[in-house]
């Protein structure tokens, strides 16, 4: 999808497929195409997730056993059967939500999201598997 300009801002929206009920999709290659295309040398980048059971973070990315680490533990601290309230039966997945967050923001540095040299920008799935929506917003300084 073509950015959509508003006036030094760019938006761009891509779509994230999950294939599991709990996991992190190293999103890091989509958003960094997404402040590469929105032509901005310097600024901040945010990147969010309009999901209520889904949420957003920078972590390692370069040791898959990182991410599976981080599901196992919000698992321990909200466990899917612990007689939450919600009838949906996802109570889980919007604990861990709250907990990861819905947004990131990046420093734009040179053209290019800055990330530490073992970061990744994740999305993170609580209550798939879904078709979820991630939104780039990139503000030039």
């Amino acid at each position: 999808m073509p950015p959509l300009r508003e006036g030094d801002r760019i938006v761009m929206t891509f779509e994230v497929r999950t294939t599991a009920r709990e996991q992190f999709v190293d999103i890091s290659e989509a958003v960094a195409g997404a402040v590469a295309g929105a032509g901005v040398a310097e600024g901040i980048a945010l990147v969010f997730v309009p999901h209520t059971t889904a949420g957003v973070t920078v972590n390692e990315n370069a040791d898959p056993d990182v991410p599976a680490d981080l599901v196992d533990g919000l698992r321990r601290i909200a466990p899917r059967h612990a007689g939450w309230r919600h009838a949906e039966g996802n109570s889980d997945g919007h604990v861990k939500s709250t907990l990861a967050g819905c947004s990131a923001t990046l420093p734009v540095s040179g053209g290019r999201a800055v990330l530490g040299t073992w970061q990744g920008v994740f999305l993170c799935e609580f209550d798939g598997p879904r078709t979820r929506m991630v939104h780039v917003q990139v503000v030039g300084g």
